[in-house]
């Protein structure tokens, strides 16, 4: 009891000779006879007296191997099984690592229950790798042939049991195996069987090499110029793309429209692992070749070339198996275990190491990159497709990549680790719970691509950066059209540019009025501007973030520098005036950039081909950076579905009819959303003078209390509202509430109000991950700046309701003037919205 016996056999006839006796026997016994039927090949037994548990490992490796162990679990101690051939799985999975995997996992946890299972594999089908790690973890491998209708068996391994003649072959003779003793025999019969040894390349090569060298036949064929090679050269499209890129139908169609043999050929050759190559990776790949079908420009010129390395999703599986994570992981998968086991688990991934064959193949990538910075960027199945972008919520990590090579590699696995580890993050599980998401099968694959930019004295970083969304969700002007798309800017890395920073802003660019700006006058474009820029320290050797005027020692080595910046006299002058000399105080406008220079056209331009290609809004990712003559060369990082909600809400003329003192707010602009017609009933109020006098400490833990709210209330029926000062999401106390998305993601109203004296400002950071958030939770966002044209607010409003604060959370009574739960009853916050002049109402109804 314990053995998992694994049949080495040339057809899968020869196994089921072998399982039927089994099972008579085991049924005669009165044992619990299990089947586990998943092949694509005929039953191997009647059915009769069995339980047949029908599997589908089209549902994904992990999906597939949880039901198993599901299903083991169930059956308990000293149950009989037995599985279809395990080589059929490669018509689904492509590779022969996740068969490897599947047998690491199951068959431990079959032995431990003191199980029998049977298992076969085809011979010459699994590469030899495989079977060395089936060989390694099994009780029992057999290596079963039929010759002259004779059948032979040799044993490989028989865990701890041993007898003279047990490893040397056997001959059936009258329903027994008897030991050839003779080496006249043992060679004639082996010298009359096609065996496959360690020399033979069949055995070495996994399945999916042998379907890509397949598939480079059909290339070279192309190349030569073999016609009606149509039929054939579709169907290897399709199965290329079902190994590399996904089960997204949606995504696959588009692969399959613009991705070429060629190009999924070069994606193997950059390719570490196996697997599938995750959704940020497919991103930039499509938008590549998608510009490049484009018959109406040419945009090689503009484009600066990629030579971006992929790392398989099945390299994520194999080292959570390798370094003993699977059962966590099963049990972080359960209900009761869904948080509470993750810190453990995400700690034993950081405490991993890389199985040796990906090792070698990550040096040999960190040679090919020499000291130039990359990223490691995550890329999961299910990241950047339509309707879950998973926006910020998994790691990237730079990589500067200076020092000797060993040093250089330590940094780059820890890098990895570290994205890995993401996938448990308290905001990427929060984002999966919310979307549905938290049983699927969620692969973790890396994109691992140079950082773009050059060196500038001892900073690296590029030109330009930013995101663009092929519709703006904030026309801030009538005239406006949200079809022609908007830009977030910024000098440096992008980093500033997708997520919530401190007092510092990027440049808003509506694409069709490039020069005008949500904000006006010399001061507000001085304050509203970007102060510092993120970049690579090549001394450090490490990420940095450093003021603009720092800058100036190394001006030399920015190009077109004055086609970003402005000179700030008033600033240089007080600087001068001070000792500092040499000091230069400039503003990052952008402004002769956008004037000068084709980047808004070409972005436009570009947002739409990708739009048209899709038949849906798109958000981008990029750098820019100028080269020797001036020519601007784009870096296309990301391309993705961007949701932008439909335009919902109550007739225009109705706020007319509401008495002042049920209005809560007027305002007009700095909103967006996807249903105005939800009616929050539950408002949880941060009070801006209260809040204000706290200590960063307090100040922390008020986003606790949020956090414990948004647990505690969860998707209350009419949802909730969320009212405070500043920006909702900041790193930084002082302008706004530090929450998480994770302490937020129940909420469905956000109210961003300004307090300019206090430095409590909201931001309207459309592009950023914080914004993908909202747009994707479908969220009402309000901006509301009081003392403005055309704003209102009446906070006193929700001081006539009592708090329910520590009904909802007892022993938090000490917050109660900072934090106010208002429960509207039946009234509810509901929302009028006049899209043609941009007005939005919130008022309590009846």
């Amino acid at each position: 009891m314990g053995d998992n016996v694994v049949w080495q056999v040339s057809s899968i006839e020869d196994y089921a000779t072998f399982v039927k006796p089994f099972v008579c026997q085991a049924v005669a016994g009165q044992r619990r006879v299990v089947y586990m039927r998943f092949g694509q090949h005929p039953e191997l037994v009647d059915p009769t007296g069995l339980k047949v548990c029908q599997l589908d490992p089209g549902q994904g490796f992990e999906a597939f191997l949880s039901e198993v162990q599901s299903i083991v679990a169930q059956e308990g101690r000293g149950t009989f099984y037995v599985f279809d051939s395990l080589s059929d799985l490669l018509s689904v999975w492509a590779t022969d690592l996740m068969i490897g995997n599947f047998f690491r996992v199951v068959c431990p946890f079959l032995y431990e229950l003191d199980t029998i299972a049977y298992f076969a594999v085809l011979r010459g089908s699994n590469s030899y790798q495989t079977i060395a790690r089936i060989r390694e973890t099994t009780q029992l491998l057999l290596d079963l042939y039929q010759s002259n209708n004779q059948y032979y068996l040799h044993p490989l391994k028989v865990f701890n049991r041993y007898s003279p003649t047990m490893f040397l072959p056997h001959v059936l003779v009258n329903d027994e195996f008897i030991p050839i003793t003779s080496s006249v025999e043992t060679a004639r019969l082996f010298s009359g069987i096609q065996r496959l040894g360690p020399g033979d390349t069949e055995r070495k090569l996994d399945y999916w090499d042998r379907v890509f060298l397949k598939a480079q036949e059909i290339q070279d064929r192309l190349d030569f110029g073999e016609k009606g090679l149509e039929p054939e050269l579709s169907e290897m499209i399709d199965q290329l793309s079902r190994m590399v890129i996904g089960r997204d139908e949606r995504m696959l169609t588009l692969a399959k429209r613009y991705l070429l043999l060629r190009d999924l050929l070069d994606i193997r050759h950059r390719m570490i692992g196996t697997g599938f190559i995750g959704g940020k990776t497919l991103g930039m790949l499509l938008a590549r070749a998608i510009l490049r079908a484009d018959t109406y420009a040419d945009w090689q010129p503009w484009l600066e070339p990629h030579d971006s390395f992929y790392v398989g999703s099945d390299v994520f599986y194999t080292y959570l198996v390798e370094n003993k994570c699977w059962n966590l992981r099963l049990a972080q998968k359960q209900e009761e275990g869904y948080y509470a086991v993750a810190p453990e688990l995400r700690q034993r991934i950081m405490d991993g190491t890389l199985p040796e064959p990906v090792r070698e193949q990550f040096v040999h990538m960190i040679e090919y990159f020499g000291q130039a910075p990359i990223i490691v960027r995550s890329s999961s199945l299910l990241e950047d497709g339509f309707g879950n972008a998973f926006a910020g919520k998994y790691e990237s990590v730079f990589c500067v990549n200076q020092g000797s090579p060993q040093e250089r590699y330590r940094l780059l696995e820890e890098a990895i680790k570290t994205v890995y580890a993401s996938t448990l993050s308290e905001d990427a599980l929060a984002y999966r719970w919310q979307r549905g998401l938290a049983q699927s099968d969620e692969q973790m694959s890396l994109l691992i691509q140079r950082v773009s930019g050059a060196h500038r004295g001892h900073y690296f970083f590029p030109d330009l950066a930013g995101v663009a969304l092929s519709q703006n969700p904030y026309p801030w002007k009538e005239c406006m059209d949200p079809g022609a798309g908007m830009v977030r800017l910024v000098a440096g890395l992008g980093t500033r540019a997708v997520d919530r920073v401190e007092d510092d802003y990027p440049r808003v660019i509506a694409l069709d009025y490039p020069m005008l700006r949500p904000d006006s006058g010399p001061e507000d474009i001085r304050r509203f501007s970007q102060r510092k820029v993120d970049l690579l320290d090549l001394v450090l050797n490490d990420w940095d973030s450093i003021p603009l005027s720092k800058l100036s020692g190394v001006k030399k080595y920015l190009n077109h520098w004055d086609l970003m910046v402005v000179k700030d006299h008033n600033t240089t002058m007080r600087m001068r005036e001070l000792g500092y000399r040499q000091a230069e105080a400039w503003t990052l406008t952008f402004e002769r950039l956008l004037q000068e220079t084709p980047f808004p056209r070409l972005i436009r331009e570009l947002l739409r081909v990708m739009e048209s290609a899709y038949d849906y809004p798109v958000d981008i990712e990029f750098t820019a950076n100028f080269c020797s003559g001036g020519r601007l060369e784009i870096n296309l990082l990301q391309c993705r579905p961007f949701q932008l909600g439909s335009r919902q809400g109550t007739a225009p003329g109705t706020p007319a009819l509401i008495p002042q003192e049920f209005t809560l707010f007027t305002t007009r602009g700095g909103f967006m959303g996807s249903d105005f017609g939800i009616s929050p009933e539950t408002v949880i109020y941060v009070e801006p003078q209260e809040y204000i006098r706290l200590t960063v400490t307090d100040k922390y833990q008020v986003a606790r209390i949020i956090g414990k709210l948004n647990q505690a209330l969860g998707k209350r029926q009419g949802g909730i509202a969320l009212i405070g000062p500043g920006r909702w999401g900041t790193s930084t106390p002082s302008l706004g509430v530090p929450v998480s998305f994770a302490e937020i993601c129940n909420v469905s109203v956000i109210l961003e109000v300004a307090y300019p004296k206090e430095g409590y400002m909201p931001e309207l950071s459309f592009g950023t991950h914080f914004f993908q958030d909202l747009v994707e939770s479908g969220l009402i966002y309000v901006a509301l700046f009081p003392g403005k044209e055309g704003v209102f607010f009446n906070p006193g409003l929700l001081t006539t309701y009592p708090n329910h604060l520590q009904q909802i959370l007892p022993g938090h009574g000490r917050w109660e003037k900072v934090v106010r739960v208002v429960s509207l009853e039946d009234r509810g916050l509901e929302f009028n919205v006049d899209w043609e002049s941009r007005k939005l109402v919130g008022y309590l109804g009846k």
